[in-house]
């Protein structure tokens, strides 16, 4: 029955479509098909790296993968429309025998040609629907490359300003910041830097969840393997004498105890205290905490 793989096409279009919104344009929610596929290429690479460890190209292999996933179901979304008509609802090439070319792989074709906006002429839509619904498809291709770029530009970014809290935190935890200074004025100030680039670390996984997935090679840019012992500095810092120690420790308690929320919530599933989600996200990116 010809409506039948019209319903599926319609089907496999909605759900591309919605995966897409959800992990580009949806500022909290995260497509459940790309994290689907990016969890998948992530726990592959960890078999396959240095003792268990991820490889440097899960994330960036990761979002190829999913872009690839979106672009071939689409294709097959569509061709899974035209193909019901054809040839009636075609024109071929003059050097194009219409009975030889209405199979599923040239509806795929079609499809393809048109998704990636190419539109090389040889077999065009001539039913009145299916002049609307190519273009409409060509339209779809052109925004799945646009908003592939804008995705890239949003995670990279997002990616620069977690690596460089993490080194800022490597910095503190290499000084091996004495008591007295931390139980002074300059100490809150410091504690309440570090605070202020946990909130922005945790508006990234919750707008680039994707982010997760790239994995940090060098132990002092690794945010995974300074987490346990800044909830450490926390505590520290929490029996301070200086007020606004006191104060500043208890907004970087609050911010870690967020982020911690964040990553259980997303990506760890332990439902445990922070340091049990911090020691699991540290495990997770091969390091020690």
């Amino acid at each position: 029955m010809s409506w039948l793989p019209v319903l599926a096409g319609a089907a496999l279009i909605l759900l591309i479509l919605r995966d897409v919104f959800h992990t580009i344009w949806h500022p909290t929610r995260h497509g459940g098909l790309s994290r689907l596929v990016m969890r998948g290429v992530w726990r592959l690479s960890a078999h396959r790296g240095t003792r268990r460890r991820p490889i440097g190209l899960a994330g960036p292999l990761g979002m190829v993968t999913v872009v690839a996933v979106w672009a071939l179901t689409l294709t097959a979304g569509w061709a899974l429309l035209y193909w019901p008509q054809m040839p009636d609802g075609f024109s071929y090439d003059t050097e194009l025998d219409p009975a030889e070319h209405a199979d599923p792989l040239d509806a795929w074709y079609i499809s393809l040609v048109t998704l990636t906006t190419l539109g090389l002429g040889d077999i065009a839509p001539t039913s009145g629907w299916l002049r609307v619904l190519a273009p409409a498809e060509a339209l779809v291709g052109f925004a799945l490359l646009s908003a592939t770029v804008a995705w890239i530009l949003g995670v990279y970014p997002a990616l620069a300003r977690r690596r460089a809290l993490a080194l800022r935190l490597s910095h503190v935890r290499r000084s091996r910041l004495p008591a007295p200074a931390l139980d002074s004025a300059g100490g809150a100030a410091l504690l309440d830097g570090l605070a202020a680039a946990l909130s922005t670390a945790t508006v990234d996984f919750l707008q680039y969840a994707e982010s997760y997935y790239f994995y940090d090679g060098d132990e002092s840019v690794s945010l995974a393997a300074q987490l346990p012992w800044t909830w450490k500095l926390a505590a520290r810092a929490d029996r301070a004498r200086h007020p606004d120690v006191r104060l500043a420790a208890s907004i970087l308690r609050t911010a870690l105890e967020d982020l911690s929320a964040v990553l259980d919530e997303r990506f760890l599933r332990t439902g445990g205290p922070p340091e049990r989600v911090f020691a699991r996200y540290a495990a997770d990116h091969g390091r020690s905490p």
